[in-house]
């Protein structure tokens, strides 16, 4: 069970690193690719550009005139930058970092999967399925719940929210395994 377990956590792990160092390098390739078309179109056609760049000024608020110089001088400063940031979306926070996001997923996992595991080396083997679900629900009451407050958003609905999908993956994950007789 404890072997299990042990493999259980580190496959779920790798598993979610990989699934999120894959999705996250699509987004990556996804925002070459879009800088790669503005810097073409920043060469090809500067001026359609930095209309634009200063329609996006006037859509946020500011007067045609301000919008002109602001796109002018950010232009004149880093053009690709100033579209990146203004037109894509994309800045040196919100950029796509594959390597970080598996890491982190990979050890978000793991920390998770520590909680269960505890359990495995700890509970009776006669009453280690409802210790685990038991124990299981406990945790993701708790990590909902600092989920919720860390994100600043309702306790209470996070927790329903966590416990209802975590009780839905269990039951799955039972009955296949019922179904396979193991």
């Amino acid at each position: 069970i404890i072997l299990a377990a042990l493999a259980g956590m580190i496959a779920g792990a790798m598993s979610m690193a990989a699934g999120e160092y894959v999705s996250v390098s699509s987004q990556e390739d996804t925002e070459k690719a879009d800088l790669l078309r503005e810097k073409r179109e920043l060469e090809e056609m500067p001026e359609v550009e930095l209309r634009e760049l200063a329609k996006i000024y006037e859509r946020r608020g500011v007067s045609k005139e301000t919008a002109l110089k602001v796109a002018t001088e950010l232009t004149e400063h880093d053009a690709l930058a100033a579209h990146a940031h203004d037109e894509l979306g994309i800045n040196e926070i919100t950029q796509a970092k594959p390597l970080q996001a598996a890491f982190a997923s990979f050890g978000s996992f793991a920390l998770g999967a520590l909680l269960p595991f505890a359990v495995s080396l700890l509970a009776p083997i006669k009453q280690m399925v409802y210790f685990q679900y038991g124990f299981s629900i406990i945790f993701l009451m708790i990590l909902g719940a600092i989920s919720a407050k860390t994100g600043g958003s309702k306790i209470g609905i996070a927790v329903l929210r966590i416990c209802f999908w975590g009780t839905v993956a269990m039951g799955i994950t039972a009955l296949i395994g019922h179904l396979f007789g193991v």
